[in-house]
């Protein structure tokens, strides 16, 4: 059996490729490092190929660092398997987009006080990276965009999301024109979003290509500080606007059909959920749906209060 002492510094050093880093990630002395891998080494051949100061790992390496992942990815299935029956101990491990995750983050923050013995760990995440996580079990829950077609994949409707025209509280967008006057406030998502709700309330016009931007932001919790400082309209979906603290300084522009989006939650078909997770999804469920009825309810008052 390998040493799991020199496993996981074997491991740290392919993710870092650097002895230095390696040891004090792991509070070793760098000879440490030096010493489990020569250990391995001996027992399995090279596993790094050294450059002056650059690592290349081996195809050996490579077998081993699966090998260790694989470990590690055994080791969380056990421990997920000998808690899942206790609902008020353990870990709720899951990974969202950005505007689920800003609505939902408080949710389980608020579940976890109610249930002291509940450790949450949550991630945001882009749609491509929550399937790969839940895929390699470093996830227990995820929430998608979009119904995964995989058989190792386990999806159930979570939520509803409607897209929205925010811009600033002070200027009312009637027309195309309006829009090209203000400008757009772009993020990873904004013309694919704006693309699919400009389609049916302005299906005559130019797009949102031709539409001048104003700013880029790659973080949805900030993204509305250009357009609350008059600086640009955007399109994101409704969770992201709602969590923003300054609604009085943003208006939901009315966009005739709404545009909604279904929410998946996934997890890894194999296997049930743990009872933590079950009972943890049965709260969120709950709390999302009444908050996307507020959230619907705001973005009506917002559109005739402007």
């Amino acid at each position: 059996m390998i040493n799991p002492q020199w496993l996981r510094t074997f491991s740290v050093l392919a993710e870092l490729r650097h002895f230095t880093k390696t040891a004090d990630r792991l509070g070793l002395t760098q000879a440490a490092v030096s010493q489990h891998l020569r250990h391995l080494e001996g027992e399995f051949g090279a596993l790094f190929v050294r450059k002056g100061r650059q690592l290349d790992i081996t195809p050996a390496g490579q077998a081993l660092l699966d090998y260790a992942l694989e470990m590690e990815q055994a080791n969380n299935r056990l421990t997920l398997r000998l808690t899942e029956t206790d609902a008020e101990h353990g870990e709720i491990c899951i990974i969202t987009p950005g505007s689920i995750g800003l609505l939902i983050y408080p949710m389980l923050l608020e579940w976890q006080i109610q249930h002291p013995g509940l450790s949450v760990r949550h991630r945001f995440a882009p749609d491509a990276e929550v399937l790969d996580a839940v895929l390699n079990n470093k996830y227990e829950l995820g929430i998608l965009t979009f119904k995964p077609d995989d058989p190792r994949i386990m999806a159930t409707p979570f939520a509803e999301e409607t897209l929205e025209l925010v811009a600033p509280a002070d200027h009312k967008l009637c027309s195309w024109d309006d829009l090209m006057e203000l400008g757009f406030i772009d993020h990873p998502d904004g013309q694919a979003m704006a693309t699919r709700l400009f389609s049916r309330r302005f299906p005559g016009s130019a797009g949102i290509r031709s539409v001048p931007v104003k700013g880029y932001c790659n973080q949805v919790g900030l993204l509305l500080e250009p357009v609350a400082r008059g600086l640009g309209f955007t399109v994101l979906p409704c969770y992201a606007r709602q969590a923003f603290s300054r609604q009085d300084d943003i208006a939901v522009m009315d966009c005739g059909v709404s545009v909604v989006d279904q929410l998946w939650l996934i997890h890894r078909a194999e296997w049930p959920l743990s009872c933590r997770a079950t009972v943890t999804v049965d709260y969120l469920r709950t709390q999302v749906g009444r908050a996307y009825q507020s959230c619907i309810q705001a973005s009506d008052n917002n559109e005739r209060n402007h």
